[in-house]
């Protein structure tokens, strides 16, 4: 039995509201453009597709959406969205399961790289990406930029939320490449949740992809191609499969 791993039956029935804001037209209109012209057509692979967030927008502007994701409970809340039957699941973890069918996309968005937590599986996981991938076809991972230069000397500790009923802080291990994410609800979910993550640069995720046969293609600060500088917080990066 493959376990949901951290987004069970306890995280997942509340995933889409702690996550309301990456629901909005403005952020997921321009990610669902952006993928869809990547796919050109072709079939595209989402590893963790969660609740479908972007599998079922990116599925109704006609691009066929196969995913991989390791957690049934998440999976369970986008077979309750209409659509939400008609996306092609396999139950895995995303750095090493297999799916048949060749894509002209594979992609990760919001983070979830992170989610690997060794170098190992990160690179297994750009392994697998290029396995799946037609010749020319592209691996695109939306992520955020490690906040270091915000960290005083010796510190570890980064607020990055302070709403009315949520407030949220990472903790920083920079020997290991490690943060863990602090969250604070308040309200009918009170509570406190915490999951840990593996950071790298994004030169770190170049050699990754060399590793696996992929080159970069594309890096942007935002789903609106805006130029990536050393200011970004985050990046959509693009490799492209290396012609055989």
């Amino acid at each position: 039995m493959v376990s949901d791993g951290a987004f069970d039956e306890t995280v997942a029935p509340g995933y889409d509201d702690d996550c309301a804001a990456m629901f909005a037209p403005e952020v997921l209109e321009p990610t669902v453009a952006l993928l869809a012209d990547l796919a050109g057509g072709r079939p595209a692979l989402e590893f963790a597709v969660g609740t479908g967030r972007v599998a079922l927008p990116l599925a109704d502007a006609g691009i066929e959406v196969h995913g991989i994701e390791l957690s049934r409970a998440m999976i369970a809340e986008m077979r309750a969205k209409p659509g939400g039957d008609a996306i092609p699941v396999t139950i895995g973890d995303m750095a090493t399961t297999r799916v048949d069918g060749e894509y002209g996309l594979v992609y990760l968005v919001f983070n979830t790289i992170t989610n690997l937590l060794t170098q190992n599986e990160q690179v297994d996981c750009f392994r697998n990406a290029a396995a799946h991938l037609v010749p020319g076809g592209c691996f695109v991972i939306e992520t955020g930029v490690p906040r270091i230069q915000d960290l005083p000397r010796g510190e570890r500790f980064l607020a990055f939320d302070a709403g009315d009923e949520h407030g949220g802080i990472d903790e920083y291990d920079l020997l290991e490449q490690r943060l863990v994410s602090h969250h604070y609800r308040t309200g009918d979910r009170a509570g406190r949740f915490s999951s840990e993550h593996r950071w790298a640069w994004p030169a770190e995720y170049d050699l990754m992809a060399r590793i696996a046969g992929l080159r970069l293609r594309d890096r942007w600060a935002d789903w609106h191609r805006s130029p990536f500088t050393d200011t970004s917080r985050t990046h959509i990066s693009v490799w492209e499969r290396v012609e055989s």
